[in-house]
């Protein structure tokens, strides 16, 4: 039986409680595919601090090392909003995507059509929407040097620096084009290049490659632009590959494209290590209540079966089970709407289980 090793990360707020119901998700596809997966837990974030007094203990940074794959619930917390920058939750996230080089964020957009009315583009413009943003996520200008705020003239300025070498966008780029590939076959590049000489070098680089992937339709759109057409024709997209900061802003705005931002996974993936977690934060207001949505951690779960560990039709499945339980009218209470179905955290992932049972023996 082939064995899987996945580090447990659930982190604050809600973390612990939905990543605990994307692990039963785990142990039922184990079921279903006759796979191991073999859980350590480690700390970060709020947690982490609380008892180490670092937001990612030398010990965490480890384990994930040692690991297949990482499935992270959520950090921070207005409990840790008073300490210093460089010691607050968030950056237990920084440092470990930066010591796993975790080069690519992927955010998919999808628009589930039980729950297309929570878009606030009309139905017809959004239907359809499937689209999947690979961020550029540990280079750019969050991480170049130098910056800082200094004086100078006895007058305050501020200094950040972008910053790509080739090899950096060549090797986002080509995940991305081999991403496009499985999928739909096409690929939108968003860059500025025409004002920008970093964004200049990423096209170039992007054409370069292009030559690899003849059968990938591929797509150049300025930043601005492609803002805009998120909005215009979001169904028209399929895989758009972008840089750190541009990639962050395009991202959320998918996320609010589709209506149900408490859906959405993620992954941050490199050549060797990858980390899996809900775009949502750590809702503390609603921890402990059994009132979470489990769903974006339950599909983070699924991007891992499939990226990690070529599990394909396990995640397929997981992706049906969840479109199912939305058919059928159950809602947590961030998604519910008159009609439905309230559940809690635990409830709506025994729907999802239940309706991986079925699925699974529907299937030739």
């Amino acid at each position: 039986m082939k064995t899987y090793k996945i580090a447990v990360l659930k982190g604050d707020g809600i973390g612990p409680e939905i990543v605990e119901q994307a692990l039963r998700v785990l142990d039922k596809i184990s079921e279903l595919y006759g796979v191991r997966f073999e859980y350590e837990e480690g700390l970060i974030g709020g947690e982490a601090i609380d008892k180490t007094g670092t937001p990612l203990p030398d010990e965490t940074l480890e384990l994930c090392k040692r690991s297949d794959a990482i499935l992270l619930g959520a950090v921070g917390g207005p409990k840790w909003d008073d300490l210093p920058t460089d010691k607050r939750p968030e950056k237990g996230l920084l440092r470990i995507r930066k010591e796993l080089d975790l080069y690519a964020n992927l955010r998919p957009a999808k628009v589930w059509e039980p729950l297309i009315s929570s878009s606030p583009l009309r139905e017809e413009v959004v239907r359809g929407t499937d689209m999947l943003v690979v961020r550029e996520l540990t280079s750019g200008i969050y991480y170049g040097e130098p910056r800082g705020i200094f004086e100078e003239g006895g007058k305050r300025y501020a200094l950040n620096t972008m910053k790509y070498d080739e090899d950096e966008i060549r090797r986002v780029v080509r995940k991305a084009f081999e991403i496009a590939r499985k999928r739909r076959k096409k690929l939108t590049s968003v860059d500025k290049a025409n004002v920008l000489e970093v964004s200049a070098l990423w096209r170039q680089v992007v054409e370069e490659e292009r030559e690899n992937f003849p059968d990938v339709e591929l797509e150049h759109l300025y930043v601005d632009n492609c803002a805009m057409q998120l909005v215009r024709r979001p169904s028209s997209f399929d895989v758009i590959v972008t840089g750190n900061i541009f990639g962050d802003i395009l991202s959320d705005e998918a996320g609010v494209v589709v209506g149900s931002l408490g859906m959405l996974p993620s992954a941050s993936v490199g050549d060797r290590y990858a980390l899996y977690e809900p775009v949502h934060g750590s809702a503390p207001d609603i921890a402990g209540k059994g009132i979470a949505n489990p769903i974006a951690t339950i599909l983070s779960a699924g991007m891992m079966l499939k990226y990690s560990f070529g599990m394909d039709s396990a995640h397929d499945l997981i992706e049906k089970a969840v479109e199912r339980t939305l058919e059928e009218g159950y809602r947590t209470p961030d998604i519910w709407s008159e009609g439905t179905k309230r559940v809690g955290t635990k409830e709506m992932t025994d729907r999802i289980i239940y309706n991986m049972e079925r699925l699974r023996d529907e299937t030739p």
